[in-house]
């Protein structure tokens, strides 16, 4: 007898990765967001903007972007991926061989000894099934799945987008007539000295995350996951509308408020699942 899966008793509940993979990315990541806020403000605007209102504007926009960058990475985090939850008993394989049924789609999970629902995956990592899993990434230190990609994707975003203010801001502090500049040769080099090291993180940073956002969005447009790409699986369901797609990632608000990552995580617009056999 397979044991019933009711899906529709799902709880998006915090979670927390013990890989020392991920908790060392974990840290590069928030090294380089604070130490790019740091460089920004006591390097590029208090040193060249300090007597100008657009100093404090740019600090101000800065620092947004900082707090944004780190909500959405938080929640993406500690947000449950939409892990399929295991079965009070484990699946009797030899029920499966005797003639039991499952619904349409769902597949059995070997490690997980259970059925899942339609495009869950079993995470090496995570050691648990992932609904519409995508990926497992280091650097959120937790799958990217159906309840936790919207806060992903807001990551990326928001990092690409220091990343060009950064480079903008100290281009311009070294282009643009300085004279309130220090002469002191010491905090001539330390500005010099951080305007390189943070102009190579954001290039190096930037074109990362735009990569990743390109492929990320371009999995949601198709509705293929990563997993399923390279199983070469094609679309889950026949052609849908583009923003229709975008919805069941960021929700059915008004897409102006989809860059906050203070709103809940979307769930499917497909029904629950019930399962018993």
């Amino acid at each position: 007898m397979v044991p019933a899966i009711d899906m529709s008793k799902d709880v998006n509940m915090p979670v927390f990765r013990s890989d020392p993979c991920g908790i060392t990315c974990l840290f590069l990541t928030y090294t380089a967001i604070f130490y790019a806020d740091y460089v920004i403000v006591q390097w590029v605007v208090i040193q060249t903007m300090s007597n100008s209102l657009w100093g404090a504007l740019h600090v101000l926009l800065f620092n947004t972007l900082v707090f944004m960058t780190l909500m959405a990475h938080i929640r993406a985090v500690f947000s449950d991926p939409g892990i399929v939850p295991l079965p009070q008993s484990r699946l009797d394989f030899s029920d499966m061989h005797a003639g039991g049924e499952k619904s349409d789609d769902w597949t059995v999970c070997a490690r997980c000894e259970m059925y899942r629902p339609p495009r869950a995956h079993h995470c090496r990592i995570c050691q648990r099934c992932i609904r519409r899993m995508d990926h497992h990434c280091p650097w959120i230190n937790n799958c990217v799945g159906e309840w936790n990609q919207k806060y992903f994707l807001q990551f990326l975003t928001f990092v690409g987008l220091m990343s060009i203010y950064a480079l903008s801001l100290i281009a311009y502090s070294w282009i643009k007539d300085c004279p309130e500049c220090s002469k002191e040769m010491m905090v001539k080099q330390g500005r010099l000295l951080h305007s390189v090291i943070l102009s190579m993180e954001s290039i190096l940073f930037g074109l990362f995350v735009i990569a990743i956002m390109c492929d990320q969005m371009q999995a949601i447009l198709s509705d293929e996951t990563a997993v399923e790409q390279v199983k070469r699986q094609g679309p889950y369901r026949a052609r849908r509308p583009k923003m229709a797609l975008l919805k069941e990632v960021c929700g059915r608000s008004h897409p102006a408020l989809w860059i906050f990552p203070c709103t809940s995580a979307p769930f499917s617009s497909e029904p629950s699942y019930s399962l018993t056999v």
